[in-house]
């Protein structure tokens, strides 16, 4: 498999992710508080793998890898803890096919740390997994200001909330999140075939005020469940234009940078994620 040859930016922010999602996925799936960029898969899909071969993401969500791998012709298999995104996944499945997609796609609903035993048929024939990690059972999700609506009532937010359920690993503090993740990473370990390359989009996050280097955490798991960094890559999250940059932050990430401001400190709202390109232990040369 001759790999395309990606730049080490990846211009993924072009398009406002709504617009990236409109047509291609059912409209309920804006309820999902923390979805993949459409841009950045179909960009990592692309470059690692060719048409007819398998894509796996063990945190699925709505199913981003999956409906982006069968649009550009490839298989692909996800996980999702979650039943309710679990049929979203389904759905956007099922779009894809109604709008002419040739691969072939289906999902289980269940614990990503048990992948390798759910998937045993996969075994050794992934040429790519493709996921993120969770940041928490909430995040910013949907808000209205009542400021920008000219209200001056309170903020309001809805589809923040990604889980309940006390077992999904969004409710672990950092170090059983990292375990947990690393536990899934080793499990598709398995699913790889020789050559096959798993790749992470993950960013930093802030815990109690505190800026955490969550991919710094992530390949250590990763290196710990036998992967070994072949390329750490930017994903960008805002657009280009005209030489400048196109601000996408969230409401959230845009207030957090001016409180730092206003104290003093250096504030930046994220424009980018990394992305982690990971090979078996022994094949990344």
């Amino acid at each position: 498999m001759n790999e395309k040859v990606l730049s080490s930016v990846l211009a993924t922010g072009q398009l406002q992710s709504r617009v990236q999602r409109r047509g291609r996925y059912v409209a309920e799936s804006m309820r999902h508080p923390g979805k993949m960029l459409p841009s950045i898969a179909f960009e990592v899909i692309s470059a690692f793998t060719e048409p007819g071969e398998l894509v796996v993401d063990p945190m699925c969500g709505i199913g981003t890898t999956l409906v982006e791998a069968m649009h550009l012709g490839r298989d692909a298999v996800g996980m999702e803890y979650e039943a309710d995104f679990a049929g979203l996944t389904a759905a956007n499945i099922q779009h894809a096919r109604s709008q002419g997609a040739t691969g072939i796609a289906q999902v289980a609903c269940g614990d990503a740390r048990n992948i390798a035993a759910v998937f045993t048929s996969f075994r050794d024939k992934a040429a790519l997994v493709l996921t993120s990690p969770p940041y928490g059972a909430q995040t910013h999700g949907h808000i209205r200001s009542g400021t920008r609506d000219g209200g001056g009532g309170p903020v309001q937010k809805w589809n923040h909330r990604y889980s309940t359920d006390k077992g999904n690993l969004a409710h672990q503090r950092l170090p059983e999140l990292m375990e947990g993740f690393g536990r899934i990473l080793a499990g598709c370990g398995d699913l790889l075939r020789p050559g096959g390359v798993v790749a992470i989009t993950v960013r930093p996050i802030r815990v109690g005020g505190r800026l955490v280097d969550l991919p710094g955490q992530v390949i250590e798991s990763a290196e710990a469940a036998g992967l070994v960094l072949a390329h750490r890559l930017v994903a960008l999250l805002c657009g280009l234009r005209d030489g400048g940059l196109v601000n996408r932050a969230s409401f959230f990430q845009m207030l957090e940078a001016r409180r730092n401001q206003e104290k003093g400190l250096v504030g930046c709202a994220g424009a980018h994620e990394d992305l982690l390109i990971l090979r078996k232990r022994g094949e990344e040369g």
